[in-house]
């Protein structure tokens, strides 16, 4: 598939298991999709060879190894569903997996990201993750939280929400960059 490329940033949550829906939305809207996916994602949610063969694209799940070719550079990045524990590494400059050294590359370069959290209401009630999300927002990253976004289920909820996670926000808020 040719056109703009977005990466679609995958962590490890239950909508991760959907990522599929995301590709397809992408897709349709013209984008060129590469997934690349959090060690989390990939051990609990994914289906690789599935994600796979929507994209045409392998899933990075780390570094490029030998004779492995570089993805190409990114229009555009979805991180989602992004979780709690990337929210606030990314936002604290930590970058001890792939998809972190990569988003922390990326917001440095100006590519535009977008962020479709998937949290309880008890984890984004935490100050800390308040200041993540304003760290990121004063970074240029468009996170979308509330309204007009995703908004946090009570704990142990996250099943009854799934189904409705708003994968097309975040598709359609990257098509305006």
């Amino acid at each position: 598939m040719t056109g703009r490329v977005l990466y679609l940033m995958i962590c490890g949550a239950g909508p991760a298991g959907h990522a599929g829906v995301a590709v397809g939305l992408a897709q349709d809207a013209g984008w060129s999709v590469h997934c690349v996916a959090t060690p989390a994602a990939v051990e609990h949610f994914l289906d690789l060879d599935e994600l796979c063969r929507l994209t045409g694209n392998p899933v990075r799940t780390g570094y490029r190894g030998p004779g492995q070719p570089a993805l190409p550079p990114a229009d555009a990045v979805i991180v989602a569903p992004a979780t709690y524990n990337t929210i606030n590494k990314w936002a604290a400059g930590i970058a001890d997996t792939y998809v972190l050294t990569q988003l922390a590359e990326l917001t440095g370069l100006g590519v535009p990201i977008t962020v479709l959290p998937f949290v309880n209401t008890a984890l984004a009630n935490n100050a800390v993750f308040h200041r993540s999300v304003e760290a990121l927002r004063s970074s240029g990253v468009e996170v979308l939280l509330g309204e007009g976004g995703f908004r946090p289920h009570p704990p142990r909820q996250g099943n009854r929400v799934m189904a409705g996670y708003p994968w097309h926000v975040a598709v359609d808020a990257v098509g305006r960059t």
